[in-house]
């Protein structure tokens, strides 16, 4: 996802304006005008789609940068459940793994707002500092970190009682913070310093009990202890997106989108572990290598087992694809207009936004083979998600002002099923499913 435009020294600026707008172009309009009244004439129930049980409910949340609102979308009955309004600028978001709630983070109010999604209400607003952008969750769901542009930190936010307990520094602009899974590590991307910081976390207590394997310690000794910054690498100019090995958590790949490399970083392994009893040089970060990619790699996607990562170069209209065991690229194809996002699909398919095509574009992961379907978008597709089954994949079009519904196994091949309304530059998009009562 491409952060949205701000004032102040923005984290990144969307491809639109880093390269120049097209302009509006009043046929794809209309046309997805159109396709956008077909639920309304044929009706959206769930014909030809997977049997889902009783009382359960899936949403996707969608931030509109330029209307200050989240479209909430009802991916069940495949309509357009309601409109809220948040703070100004919406930019990132993330779900929370263990309970009902999303985050979206105001990058003009400075604020983080908290999503019921059993009601689908703004319950909170947290404040954090300017500029924020990105907002990360632990697995655990009780901490969540976010990247503060316009003040060079990092803001720690207890979920638990919906405040922001630590603020660490960090280097010019940063754009993200991802943090792994083992909750050891946070990776935060410094665009303007071209460089990326690698925070320690402390572990935390949840009722009596440590999580992820972590010592447990008593919730005052840990609460209010900021990130300890463990390492800095710089040569990552416009270092952006940031993808970190989810079984291990040992190693994070960074995009460095202002050039043509993909920086390869080791994370320090946990002292007890086995790892680094077998060898002590992993108990420390090191720069593992530069990748060379294509021009201006801005983002990255993991497959869903670690093994290896696909580069969105936009401007060279390329897919690089990367081995994470050897840290090796082993192919670039030019196989897309102005790749902006990526997903893969559990079956071994990337899924590919072309911002300049208004298309979806599928590859073959298996077989390195681009296949013979692209399927009509809005206007500039952007960010992309997956609906719980994978049967649906959402793209929202940023210059549209919509979300495109495609229908990934179709008997054809995958196929557009419908265009939802959002609302002005919608620039992410997350997805929560839940099971109620019967």
């Amino acid at each position: 996802m491409i952060p949205p435009v701000c004032s102040a020294q923005p984290p990144l600026p969307r491809p639109a304006d880093r390269f120049g707008a097209r302009p509006r172009r009043r046929g794809a309009l209309a046309w997805a005008t159109a396709v956008a009244l077909l639920p309304a004439i044929l009706g959206c129930g769930r014909f030809r789609f997977p049997d889902v049980p009783p009382g359960y409910r899936e949403f996707a949340y969608v931030s509109n940068g330029t209307s200050n609102t989240v479209s909430v979308l009802d991916l069940v009955y495949l309509r357009q459940d309601r409109t809220l309004q948040v703070g100004a600028q919406p930019s990132g978001m993330a779900v929370n793994p263990t309970r009902n709630e999303v985050y979206v983070v105001n990058t003009l109010s400075g604020t983080v707002s908290v999503i019921d999604t059993t009601t689908n209400q703004v319950v909170a607003t947290i404040p954090v500092h300017k500029l924020p952008y990105a907002i990360d969750v632990d697995v655990a769901g009780h901490r969540a970190y976010v990247a503060n542009s316009g003040s060079n930190s990092v803001s720690v936010i207890d979920l638990d009682s919906r405040r922001e307990i630590a603020v660490a520094g960090t280097g010019e602009q940063p754009g993200l913070a991802r943090v792994s899974t083992d909750m050891r590590s946070l990776v935060v991307t410094n665009r303007g310093g071209g460089s990326v910081s690698i925070f320690a976390l402390e572990p935390y207590e949840v009722q009596g009990h440590g999580i992820s394997g972590l010592l447990p310690r008593p919730k005052h000794a840990a609460a209010e202890q900021a990130p300890r910054l463990r390492a800095v690498f710089s040569g990552c100019p416009g270092a952006t997106d940031a993808v970190i090995l989810q079984h291990d958590s040992s190693k994070a790949f960074i995009a460095c989108s202002g050039g043509h490399q993909v920086m390869a970083v080791s994370l320090a392994a946990a002292p007890d572990s086995w790892a680094a009893k077998q060898n002590p040089s992993l108990l420390t970060d090191h720069l593992l290598a530069l990748l060379d990619v294509g021009q201006t790699p801005i983002e990255l996607a993991l497959k869903p087992d670690d093994g290896q990562i696909f580069c969105s170069n936009f401007g060279s209209n390329s897919i690089s694809a990367i081995d994470t065991q050897t840290n090796e690229v082993f192919r670039t194809d030019t196989i897309a207009n102005q790749p902006v996002n990526s997903i893969v699909s559990e079956d071994g398919t990337l899924w590919i936004a072309n911002f300049g095509a208004d298309s979806i574009n599928l590859w073959g992961i298996d077989d390195g083979q681009l296949l013979p379907y692209s399927v009509r978008t809005g206007h500039s597709p952007d960010a992309l998600a997956f609906s719980a089954d994978q049967h649906l994949l959402l793209a929202a079009d940023a210059h549209s002002g919509d979300v495109t519904v495609i229908r990934t196994a179709d008997k054809n091949g995958p196929s557009l099923f419908t265009i939802m309304p959002a609302g002005g530059s919608p620039n992410a998009i997350v997805v929560k499913a839940m099971q109620g009562k019967p």
